[in-house]
């Protein structure tokens, strides 16, 4: 633990899935770690019974708890009750930090106000509405009005505070904390010998990229190919997705086996494709790098900030030629070389101990700044 006090810091989200519901657990449990106390609030309404199982296998190390509430995703009648739920919970709780994650849980934690630190990471959430949209004037209007009532901002990455400075403009007090994986992670994943030439992992909506995939791998089947391809998640547009690949005579190649846990679907193919077509700090990345699984993904979002010195070899958002080129570029061994460069990227840089570090670093700035300014 560091030099620092121990503190009391409350961590509220909306929805327990994605990337934003690891980076919440994974921060509360080293937070924990260390000697910290640590609770959680989140929605009740929205997660899978694996969400619920992490949430109460982390229960046990939370000093201050994990409590539920209905949270919803959009500005309704719900965030009155919500929003008094998480009052209560920090007042409860003698709360040092109330740390908000994503748009709604930031939004509750910045209006508690009082003399905790109102932290908020914004996970992507509102910052992607475009800014000419009805939505986006809306939300970013709001943000407008909560930077005031904001004593610090954690941006998963630089390209969401560029985002931020574009859509709402300055930030208070920021850092640029990248999300981090753990040691056990770096273990590198080899394919079963019955793997799939290509495998997506991710949620299946045409955002991803998916649509996009598609089209090169019916390219890549009129030119001979006879491989398979598995793509695994679930989303809105899945039913789609299986229409698209049927009238493309993909058929007998491509797959829909659902969700997995990214290891075991690794290890079931050869090269990982994800195409998306907006993204902020992917976590899927993060994991495949780290278990030197070879990939082709796109510069979008923070993936170039993953991929550092190497960003060259991300090809653009939506380009189904420049994909098709990289599958059949990688598929001649043309990814094992930069597999070993970023895991190596990835074990000095993009750990859960040093975003945990820069977390509370930040946290205990902010934190002395205070207390200069009511003394």
């Amino acid at each position: 633990m560091s030099s620092e006090a121990p503190l009391r810091i409350l961590h509220i989200m909306r929805a327990p899935m994605g990337g934003l519901f690891r980076h919440v657990v994974d921060l509360a449990r080293e937070q924990a770690r260390r000697g910290h106390a640590v609770g959680i609030v989140a929605d009740s309404t929205t997660g899978s019974a694996s969400a619920g199982q992490i949430l109460a296998d982390l229960a046990p190390a939370l000093k201050l708890g994990i409590t539920r509430t209905p949270m919803s995703r959009q500005i309704g009648p719900r965030d009155l009750a919500a929003f008094l739920h998480v009052r209560k919970r920090a007042q409860e709780t003698r709360a040092d930090v109330l740390h908000g994650h994503g748009a709604k849980g930031g939004a509750y934690a910045r209006l508690v106000g009082g003399p905790a630190i109102n932290a908020y990471t914004p996970h992507g959430g509102s910052l992607f509405y475009a800014p000419d949209s009805l939505a986006g004037r809306a939300y970013h209007s709001i943000e407008r009005w909560l930077r005031s009532r904001t004593d610090l901002i954690l941006f998963e990455s630089e390209f969401a505070r560029t985002i931020y400075r574009q859509c709402v403009g300055e930030p208070p007090f920021s850092r640029v904390i990248h999300n981090g994986i753990s040691a056990a992670e770096l273990a590198p994943v080899t394919p079963n010998p019955d793997a799939a030439d290509f495998v997506f992992i991710g949620e299946l909506r045409w955002r991803k990229g998916i649509d996009v995939l598609l089209e090169a791998l019916a390219a890549l089947a009129a030119e001979g190919w006879r491989g398979k391809a598995l793509f695994y998640g679930a989303g809105p547009d899945r039913a789609a997705a299986e229409e698209r690949a049927r009238q493309l005579g993909l058929g007998t190649q491509v797959t829909f086996p659902g969700e997995s846990k990214p290891r075991p679907a690794f290890a079931s193919g050869k090269l990982l494709a994800i195409p998306s077509r907006q993204e902020s700090l992917p976590y899927i990345v993060l994991e495949a790098a780290a278990a030197r699984m070879p990939m082709i993904t796109t510069s979008v979002g923070g993936i170039p900030e993953i991929f550092g010195p190497d960003a060259g070899a991300l090809v653009p958002a939506g380009d189904k030629d420049a994909l098709l080129a990289a599958m059949k570029r990688m598929q001649q061994g043309g990814g094992t070389e930069l597999a070993n460069r970023l895991q190596q990227r990835i074990a000095r840089s993009f750990t859960v101990e040093s975003m945990t570090d820069a977390v509370l670093a930040a946290y205990a700035e902010i934190r002395r700044t205070k207390s200069i300014i009511s003394n």
